[in-house]
């Protein structure tokens, strides 16, 4: 059985998942966290919206978050500005992360 090596490359083999927050000042941080540890990731703008597609898995983190805007962050607070998500969701105080489990 052949199986990738690399998680990006597993990634591309699942089904895509994708989360949907509102475009303001609150979530750019936030989308360039998501940027930053997810490069397999298709980052959308849409007037009012940014959308991010990922294949097979995505993931963020908090500590990502908290380097772009310099304080302490709760995950949870990402909530206010989600507007949908694609995938199954599996959050703990460090990481919110989506994916297919048995797709």
């Amino acid at each position: 059985m052949n199986t990738p090596s690399h998680p990006s490359a597993l990634a591309t083999a699942r089904a895509p998942v994708f989360i949907a927050l509102q475009a303001n000042h609150d979530t750019l941080p936030i989308v360039e966290a998501i940027r930053a540890d997810n490069p397999h990731a298709e980052v959308i703008e849409y007037p009012g919206m940014v959308k991010i597609n990922a294949p097979g898995v995505l993931v963020i983190r908090r500590e990502s978050v908290e380097a772009q805007i310099g304080r302490a962050y709760d995950l949870r607070e990402m909530q206010l500005n989600l507007i949908s998500l694609s995938g199954e969701v599996d959050e703990t105080e460090d990481d919110f992360t989506l994916e297919w489990k048995n797709a």
